[in-house]
């Protein structure tokens, strides 16, 4: 019974203040519209207002914050998307740089063949190493150019600075050339200074050596050694190679003298086919290490099928 009396007595009290709280607000709203704007509500309005406008400027600020922030992420986004079409072209322009420099490179290897061919005025075909065999028993190389193009088994092969083999196979559209720094390689060759007379064979090491040369026609380094053209198994007075280093002397004659290849099979790229020769080659020309003037030997620009052994 005590419980629901003052259950009762709390709603009548509420029922009281909501019916006064009415009342006062249905005064002071008549009285706001009947005093002038310096009355006493319209004085605690505004300064209500002053004290609330921070807070209206905080939201406001917070609010452009958070567009700002949206904008920004859209913004990151983009320059994301630019960054990575940026990396697109600059992968692109690397590629495009490098395919420039290997044309460049391969345009500079074809002009110092042109150069070579014409010093000599050679009559030959140009073409590209396809295949490699570097092995130490067996240093081959494949071109592309074959019998269709006139290539026959036995023809001297040069690269851009001299002589690096022979024709071992010719097939219609591709041939096997046998480099002349394989061991079962040799060449007849002159020594440009003083004439004298030798064979240059291949080795297992890769290296080229002069050898059968008289006692009194020893060289000296850096005297250049040419075709003979003896034997025909290489068109006579192109450039072997340079006398890089001489163990053997005149009285020790069996010693080994190194001749400098002039280019490595694995850096081999482009080479010139010899069918033969229009002038004395090198024979003809002044020996670059005595500065002596060469004889009248007269080429005979054979281009016979000798074998890889003089």
């Amino acid at each position: 019974m005590a419980l629901n009396f003052q259950q009762s007595g709390s709603a009548s009290a509420k029922r009281v203040l909501l019916v006064v709280l009415l009342a006062a607000s249905l005064a002071l709203a008549t009285l706001y519209a009947r005093e002038g704007e310096n009355g006493p509500l319209h004085t605690v309005q505004g300064a209500v207002g002053a004290v609330a406008a921070p807070f209206k400027f905080a939201g406001a600020a917070v609010d452009a914050g958070m567009t700002s922030a949206g904008e920004g992420v859209e913004n990151l986004t983009a320059d994301e998307s630019t960054l990575s079409g940026l990396r697109e072209s600059n992968e692109a322009l690397r590629k495009r740089l490098a395919e420039a420099d290997e044309y460049k490179l391969e345009a500079e290897r074809l002009q110092e063949l042109l150069d070579m061919k014409q010093t000599y005025d050679i009559d030959g075909v140009a073409a590209r190493v396809v295949g490699k065999n570097i092995e130490a028993y067996n240093q081959t190389v494949t071109i592309d150019v074959g019998t269709d193009d006139g290539v026959e088994s036995g023809m001297t092969v040069m690269g851009s600075t001299g002589v690096v083999g022979q024709v071992k196979k010719a097939d219609a559209r591709t041939s096997e050339v046998r480099l002349l720094t394989d061991s079962q390689s040799g060449a007849a060759a002159i020594i440009q200074s003083n004439r004298g007379e030798g064979i240059v064979r291949g080795s297992l090491e890769g290296l080229l050596y002069l050898e059968d040369v008289d006692e009194a026609n020893m060289p000296q380094v850096g005297d250049v050694i040419v075709t003979s053209g003896l034997g025909g198994s290489y068109v006579r007075g192109l450039i072997i190679g340079t006398v890089v280093r001489v163990d053997a002397d005149k009285g020790n004659a069996t010693g080994r003298i190194v001749v400098t290849p002039n280019d490595k099979a694995a850096s081999l790229s482009e080479v010139i086919v010899v069918k033969g020769l229009n002038s004395e080659g090198a024979l003809g020309s002044t020996p670059q290490a005595s500065g002596q003037t060469a004889g009248s030997e007269t080429a005979d620009g054979g281009d016979g099928e000798g074998g890889d052994e003089a």
